[in-house]
């Protein structure tokens, strides 16, 4: 059977370059035993499978898989999937996540998604000294057990952070752009955070004092595909 698949970048910088890409597929077309085989078919960090509202609906159901399994929340795929809701003519207020209720909002070209930090997967933070540093860790150096995000200031007075994630636990040995970290960091820091990812991918965060935290970014489409 034929699956048809939309790619998106979500994170992108404002030139519409770098971003993770995002599978979206329509839950109904593929059963739930079936969703962790074309997760990791397409290998994507994360694909999203989306129960399409009803006209007049202003919420949207969906589950998130990396290749690894089921994820309860993630940043760029519910960015992502509120942007493509929105795109395709049924914008939406609200995800319906297993994690819980995430509400939607556009603010000018930024699609913005607001979510507990608690609801994020575990990270191991790693502060480090320089932007060299950064750039020369190596995955391998990092245990598997658990998902490693590595951030260092590049203005820390603006709230600047260059960061980056490695999570082979999840199937994921690098991430270009992980919303659910910046989430997770910007709640530990208690401060708005401009964060650039891998290799250029911006993730834009706000903090609140009650433990919920924004994130926003630009998404492009990169068409769709259909696999078997």
């Amino acid at each position: 059977m034929s699956i048809n698949v939309t790619v998106l970048r979500v994170f992108t910088d404002a030139a519409g370059d770098y971003g993770n890409p995002l599978g979206i597929v329509d839950a109904a077309a593929v059963q739930p035993q079936d969703r962790p085989r074309l997760a990791a078919q397409l290998g994507y960090s994360e694909t999203v499978f989306v129960t399409t509202p009803e006209p007049g609906s202003t919420s949207a159901q969906a589950r998130i898989y990396t290749p690894g399994g089921e994820l309860k929340f993630a940043g760029h795929p519910s960015v992502g999937l509120a942007w493509w809701l929105r795109d395709i003519g049924t914008p939406v207020r609200t995800l319906q996540l297993p994690a819980g209720l995430v509400p939607v909002r556009q603010e000018g070209e930024l699609t913005a998604i607001s979510a507990r930090s608690d609801w994020a997967p575990e990270f191991a933070i790693h502060h480090l000294d320089s932007v060299d540093a950064l750039a020369a860790a190596e995955p391998a150096d990092f245990s598997d057990a658990v998902a490693h995000y590595l951030w260092t200031w590049t203005d820390q007075s603006r709230g600047l952070v260059r960061a980056r994630m490695f999570a082979a636990n999840l199937g994921v040995p690098e991430d270009e752009a992980t919303g659910s970290a910046a989430i997770r960091l910007t709640d530990h820091l208690s401060r708005d955070l401009t964060i650039t990812q891998g290799k250029g991918s911006v993730i834009e965060t706000t903090w609140s004092a009650d433990g919920w935290v924004q994130v926003a970014g630009r998404v492009v489409s990169q068409g769709a595909m259909t696999v078997v």
